[in-house]
């Protein structure tokens, strides 16, 4: 198998990231009811009627070495919070993806959102040895704009009618990157931020 499909657990202080199961879904349901994040139109988290078809499309898409997903567990409370994911994985130019994230609302604007990122980026720069990570979302959900600008990921363009959404509607989607050489920079300014929920 291909390295850049390796199941993996990614664990720091206050997170771990483990690979998506269906063992997951009844917390997976729990996190996305904390908050009935599925109201929020332009993300893409299921109701807790769709939740187990979710699942299963992100297994199904792991298997066609398209996704590499991840349950996010909280290690202060045990409990399963939300979802991230590897996609548009493409080893030979060595670059992927990050996105399809989502957290329980009460995990939001916490330690959370910050740990896993550092975590997945330094898998994807330091072990996987990509050469660009990118970053997806909807040009109306201002809040993840500025999550990813948080980052230190550098917007790259706009792509207009990119996708066309479960309701119908077409989505213009903003594209973020981080390449190889800004990493170190990146990864100590997230550890920065870490440092600051501690303190």
């Amino acid at each position: 198998m291909d390295k850049y499909l390796e199941a993996v657990t990614l664990r720091g202080r206050h997170v771990q990231l483990e690979p998506l199961a269906l063992e997951h879904l009844d917390a997976l349901i729990a996190a996305a009811i904390d908050g009935e994040l599925w109201r929020l139109w332009y993300t893409q988290v299921p109701p807790p009627q769709r939740m187990r078809a979710y699942i299963g499309n992100f297994l199904a898409r792991k298997e066609k070495g398209e996704s590499l997903p991840f349950a996010v567990r909280n290690l202060h409370t045990g409990a399963v919070i939300g979802h991230t994911a590897f996609y548009e994985i493409v080893p030979e130019y060595r670059r992927l993806a990050l996105g399809y994230t989502w957290y329980a609302a009460s995990a939001q604007r916490t330690a959370i959102n910050t740990e896993s990122k550092r975590l997945l980026l330094e898998y994807a720069f330091e072990t996987l040895q990509c050469v660009r990570v990118e970053f997806h979302t909807h040009w109306l959900n201002h809040r993840s704009r500025q999550a990813i600008e948080r980052l230190g990921a550098k917007q790259e363009g706009v792509l207009r009618s990119h996708r066309i959404l479960p309701d119908g509607t077409l989505r213009d989607t903003v594209m973020f990157s981080i390449i190889e050489p800004e990493w170190p920079a990146i990864g100590q300014h997230l550890q920065f931020l870490l440092d600051s929920y501690s303190s």
